[in-house]
């Protein structure tokens, strides 16, 4: 991995490096959304968007929250893998008003014309493929564009979102793979620096036995992962997509045996990303369960396994650390962090049985929706200032 090379920015701290401007803003925009979806959802309040309640909060989770973290995680880890200087100032600026003027325009898609929002909207995502590209093309690090791929996938399950919800009156298809784009980043990703990270520590402060290294196994879980979300993709309710999901699930169970998650409890900045990793066999499986059982498991309680618990969770563990890292601050949890990682799992779990039908269903939405707020509202409070100050 090379490092960028160094060249002294003058201009404001925030612009300085992706991740400060779009964790920070991500951060927001999680915490906010979900309280302006809430009363929507309940019908207490109306947005001016053609979307359904529904629609809009799956649409801006995926396509503005995630698509924000991903940009700002993707800016600042590229250039260590290019040795390029980072993308700053005023085109990082002019990626932000794009980004936020897709909110805008989703949000008041009514009046704007869904064509017109669509087009706005995308243009976000479409500038952060060109942008990268650009930059792992020039840095010659090759084996690094497989990262297009699920932006790649990303983009065109957003055109196809906002033609679906225009021409059907709600999404389907495009939702699911939005979805499973996320979740094939952070197996592609999350695949690499979970047990990397682990490894380092564990090096460290835990010597004994360390996790495997990406073998033969790990590809082809993740070869099997990718199949079965295809299927699921295509055949929702397929016996075979059902074996495929649950088979990829005990794969995954495997594979984070062989990261050893369960050496690094001294610290849970390290068993923080494990836990995260262990929604998405979670979500597979239940996913599974859904069509085998689907008397008793919603596919809704799969999706919000993945969507709660692996994707906040992977993302808030992620930000955490990397903003830590790179604002020159002790790769060790506070018990701040602590707390926020606790909200934030809690949060996950909270949602996942409120799909059950359990009496007090609304109740655990609300809570759930509650501490999801909290956590992310909660890591802005206490990481925006360092974002945007200059380390010293």
């Amino acid at each position: 991995m090379q490092r960028a090379r160094q060249k002294t920015f003058t201009g404001p701290a925030i612009l300085s490096y992706g991740f400060r401007t779009f964790f920070l803003a991500a951060s927001l925009y999680a915490g906010l959304s979900i309280l302006l979806w809430l009363p929507q959802f309940q019908g207490h309040l109306q947005l001016n968007t053609s979307f359904a309640p529904v629609d809009w909060h799956i649409h801006e989770m995926l396509f503005g929250f995630v698509a924000a973290v991903i940009s700002g995680f993707l800016f600042t880890a590229v250039p260590n893998w290019t040795g390029r200087m980072p993308i700053r100032g005023i085109p990082l600026l002019c990626l932000f008003v794009v980004w936020l003027a897709g909110r805008f325009a989703v949000t008041y898609s009514m009046s704007l014309g869904w064509v017109t929002a669509m087009i706005i909207d995308c243009l976000f995502l479409a500038a952060i493929w060109g942008s990268i590209a650009i930059e792992i093309i020039a840095g010659k690090n090759w084996r690094n564009l497989k990262v297009l791929m699920p932006l790649t996938i990303l983009f065109f399950s957003n055109v196809y979102f906002h033609v679906e919800a225009h021409e059907m009156g709600v999404s389907d298809v495009s939702q699911r793979v939005g979805l499973m784009a996320v979740i094939a980043f952070i197996l592609l990703i999350g695949g690499r620096i979970v047990p990397s990270f682990t490894r380092n520590w564990l090096a460290k402060n835990n010597p004994g036995k360390l996790p495997k290294s990406f073998a033969f196994y790990e590809k082809a879980c993740l070869g099997i992962c990718v199949i079965s979300m295809v299927f699921w993709i295509i055949l929702p309710d397929s016996l075979i997509t059902a074996v495929m999901l649950i088979g990829a699930s005990v794969l995954l169970i495997g594979q984070l045996l062989r990261w050893v998650g369960y050496r690094t409890f001294k610290e849970p900045l390290v068993t923080v990303l494990h836990i995260s990793y262990l929604f998405i066999p979670v979500g597979f499986f239940l996913l599974g369960a859904a069509i085998v059982w689907s008397d008793y498991i919603l596919p809704i309680t799969g999706i919000h396994a993945l969507g709660t618990g692996a994707v906040g969770g992977m993302i808030l563990s992620v930000m955490v650390r990397a903003t830590k890292g790179h604002t020159g601050q002790s790769l060790q949890s506070t018990r701040m962090d602590n707390l926020l990682f606790g909200v934030l799992f809690t949060s996950a779990v909270a949602r996942i049985l409120s799909t059950f039908g359990f009496a007090g269903t609304m109740s655990l939405l609300h809570f759930s929706g509650l501490l999801w707020a909290i956590a992310f509202l909660g890591f802005a409070f206490v990481y925006g200032k360092c974002l945007g100050r200059k380390t010293v």
